[in-house]
Formats: C-alpha cells, sequence, structure tokens
C-alpha cells in the first residue's frame, strides 16, 4: 500500500523545510525507502531531498500540472518506496491570485494525503491553539491530522500549547536551533552539493523531538491516478545533452523522464569544463552562470555553440541557459561575451525583475503550442529590433511587451521555465531527430 504525507507551513519560514528534510533524513537512518517530492516549481529543495533520500524528488503542481498530473507523477515516481514525503510551499493555503490553485492544500487535496502542519511558536502560547484551529476549519476538504510546534522556548511552553490544543495530535515540539539552518542567495537555497549543514545532527534532531511512529501512523494511502500506465522509456534512437554542472542544475526530473520516454538519451556535459558532447541537441537549463561567468566566457563550449546553432542543432535554453545564449552579459557594469546565437543583450540588476506563474503559446521552428511554467530572474534582456520572439504570453513577463522565448535557426531560449506537464517535449525530441538524420 502506498502511504503520503504532507509537511505544509502556516508561512514561509516558519521551519518546514527543516522539518520535511529532518524526517527524509530520520526516517532513511532507519532504513526505509522515502521517495520525496516538493510542491511547486521549486529546483533547489528537491536537490537537498534527492541527496537525503537517494531518490530523485518530484515537483508536484497542479498548475503547471493539473491534479490528475500530480497523481499520475506521484504514483508512477513511487515503485517500492515505503512512503512518500511532500513538503509544501509557502503557507498551506497560498495559491495563486486568491485561490488555492497551485497551493500546498490543493496538492493535499489532489493526492487526498493528510496534512501536518508545521507552526512556528516564539512568542505565543494558548494562541497558537487558536491559529492550528483557524487552519484546520478553513477548507474541510484538507485535512490537517497532525501539528508540529516549531521554536519552543521550554518543555513547559509546548505543554501549555498542547494543553490548549486538546484532540489535536502534536507529533513534534522542536526547540529552537540555529544550527540547522540552509543558507541562501538571491534565488533560494543554497544546492545540495553546497550543503553546509550536519545531516547526522538534522537527523538526530528531528528523531528526538518529533514522534516518528506518530508520523507513519497519520500517512496514508493517496487518492489512485487514472488507469494508465507508467510509460516507459523507449529505446533511444537520438541523443540530447544537458548541462549540467554549477552554472545550470534546475531542472525537473520529469522532463528529463519526458526525454527518454520519447526515445532520447541523456548525456550530462559541463560548459564550465569546456565540454563539446556529441550529441544531436542541448538544452541549458537555468541556474546561476552569474557567478561563474568569467569561466563561461573563456569556456571552449561557448565559442563552439554558435557554428553548431547555424548549422541547425535544436537548442534550447531556459532563463540561465537564455542568459548564456545571449551576445553578452554585463555583471556590475562589466561585459562578459557569451556563446551570441541570439542578437540580445543581458544585464544582471539588483532588483527582482519576475517572479510568478507563466503561461504562453509557443510558435517556434522547434515546438509549437502551449507551454506552462514560471519565471523568476535578476535580469533584463535587452534584444535588437529584429529579433523572433516565439512565445505569445498569457501570464507572465517574458522578454519583452508580453513576449518571450527569442529564436535563431533551431534555437529558442526563454525566461520561461518550463514544466513537461504542457511542454512539448515530442516536438523538441523529434527536431532532434531530424537534425541527426539530415
Amino acid at each position: 500500500m502506498k502511504k503520503s504525507i504532507v509537511i505544509a507551513g502556516t508561512h514561509s519560514g516558519v521551519g518546514k523545510t527543516t522539518v520535511s528534510m529532518g524526517i527524509m533524513a530520520a526516517l532513511t537512518r532507519r532504513g526505509m525507502n522515502v521517495q520525496p517530492y516538493k510542491v511547486g516549481p521549486d529546483y533547489i529543495d528537491p536537490t537537498h531531498h534527492t541527496a537525503i533520500c537517494g531518490r530523485s524528488s518530484r515537483n508536484l503542481d497542479t498548475f503547471m500540472m493539473g491534479e490528475e498530473g500530480v497523481r499520475q507523477s506521484f504514483h508512477c515516481s513511487y515503485n517500492d518506496a515505503d512512503i512518500g514525503v511532500v513538503e509544501g510551499v509557502m503557507g498551506l493555503f497560498d495559491g495563486m491570485n486568491s485561490s488555492d490553485l497551485a497551493s500546498s492544500a490543493h496538492v493535499a487535496k489532489s493526492l487526498g494525503a493528510p496534512v501536518i502542519l508545521v507552526v512556528n511558536v516564539h512568542g505565543m502560547s494558548r494562541s497558537a491553539a487558536a491559529l492550528i484551529k483557524g487552519y484546520s476549519e478553513f477548507d474541510s476538504d484538507v485535512r490537517i491530522d497532525g501539528v508540529v510546534l516549531n521554536r519552543v522556548g521550554s518543555p513547559r511552553h509546548a505543554q501549555m500549547i498542547r494543553d490548549a490544543l486538546g484532540d489535536v495530535p502534536v507529533v513534534g515540539a522542536l526547540p529552537r536551533n540555529q544550527d540547522l539552518t540552509v543558507p541562501s542567495r538571491h534565488l533560494g537555497l543554497h544546492m545540495a552539493d553546497e550543503r553546509d549543514y550536519d545531516l547526522e545532527k538534522l537527523g538526530n534532531f528531528i528523531e528526538e523531538n518529533i514522534d516518528l511512529d506518530g508520523v507513519l501512523s497519520l500517512a496514508n494511502e493517496p487518492l489512485p491516478a487514472a488507469p494508465e500506465e507508467c510509460i516507459p522509456d523507449k529505446e533511444a534512437d537520438v541523443t540530447i545533452g544537458v548541462a549540467m554542472d554549477s552554472a545550470f542544475c534546475f531542472y525537473y526530473q520529469d522532463m528529463l523522464d519526458s526525454f527518454r520516454r520519447c526515445g532520447a538519451e541523456i548525456k550530462f556535459f559541463s560548459p564550465l569544463e569546456g565540454d563539446i558532447p556529441d550529441v544531436d541537441g542541448m538544452y541549458f537549463g537555468g541556474g546561476y552562470p552569474e557567478l561563474h561567468i568569467a569561466e563561461l566566457e573563456k569556456s571552449r563550449t561557448t565559442h563552439k555553440l554558435k557554428d553548431l546553432s547555424a548549422d541547425g542543432m535544436p537548442i534550447y535554453g531556459e532563463c540561465g541557459g537564455l542568459q548564456y545564449l545571449c551576445t553578452s552579459y554585463e555583471i556590475e557594469d562589466r561585459l562578459y561575451k557569451l556563446a551570441d546565437l541570439f542578437p540580445a543583450e543581458t544585464v544582471m540588476t539588483k532588483k527582482l525583475q519576475a517572479l510568478g506563474y507563466t503561461k504562453g503559446h509557443a510558435d517556434s521552428p522547434i515546438f509549437r503550442g502551449e507551454v506552462r511554467g514560471h519565471e523568476f530572474h535578476y535580469s533584463v534582456t535587452d534584444c535588437a529590433s529584429d529579433s523572433r520572439l516565439a512565445y505569445t504570453m498569457e501570464r507572465g513577463k517574458g522578454i519583452v511587451d508580453g513576449m518571450d522565448g527569442i529564436y535563431e535557426h533551431n534555437s529558442v531560449a526563454s525566461y520561461m521555465h518550463a514544466h513537461p506537464g504542457s511542454f512539448p517535449v515530442d516536438d523538441f525530441v523529434n527536431s532532434c531527430r531530424k537534425y541527426k538524420q539530415r
């Protein structure tokens, strides 16, 4: 029987990431196979989940995937797991605009999964019970079956809240612990390979302060997915190079799996190392090119891409990939020459330029159709007057004037991070296949 639990918070910064990662670590240490998930379009938290559990974390997002897509991804990735642990996003009920769309609550309802609510009780006692009561009654379709009290001042403080809560089960009370925070930068937490917290200490902290058996007893079987078999990988007849290093590291596991299901072999390569892979197409995801910009300017990969693009190789980039594939990137008044696939210049800014979900219609040389995703960047891209843009945006900022997806030859790049729930993966893989067969 498949088991699932959602770890959600009353608001951002309440400690749900620490609690989620700690529960994953403690259960894994017990010898359990824990399948991790993250609500929303987050690339960074899943890297920590994956490192902790030894299984690829999956994103669950009802805007980008729909309710059925969420269930399908959950069931097809669960396999031999003992439990699925889903880390929420923001506050439990925070969704798009004033709705619950894409919220942790919406994902919990889509799965039929119980919620453990993380509450920062610093500075309050009995009032915490009122807060939890409000969350419990706000949406009768969301089951808050347990509570974790975070930043508890003392055992007496925790007991006062337990007494006020009555029948609501408190499965954990965590004392304040500044040693277990994960460092962050402008786009979020540090990646898992930069981890400077003690995973063993985190597991011990959770084991000592959370009733793990109580957590396991709350987990239940999720709602079934549509009666479709999980699609197996096709026999690979085309190879796609995926840039993967410290500069390009934002990828959905479901996107890579979708490439394989369409008959593509994935070959990872590092632009920082100057790799030139023997492939039929390339994918440059987001990441932190700005942190490695001097190395990228000198990279052999950077100097070779323009010729490959002119030859017709399908090349697809997102956000950091867009910045890298432009003519130049200006950071702190210094101009760096980059791949020059597109007649556009990017400038790093100190101010956030765009954040949120996106939806557009793509009409490009290598794929077409509606694409949903999200954007999050601190840069602006100035295109030449004759630049061609492929995405007409219904939602989101894009590059300029409600348009995104600059293209040249068979190369396309956008600020939008796309999700395979809508992205025309078949079209892109077929474009790579046609390039190979020329």
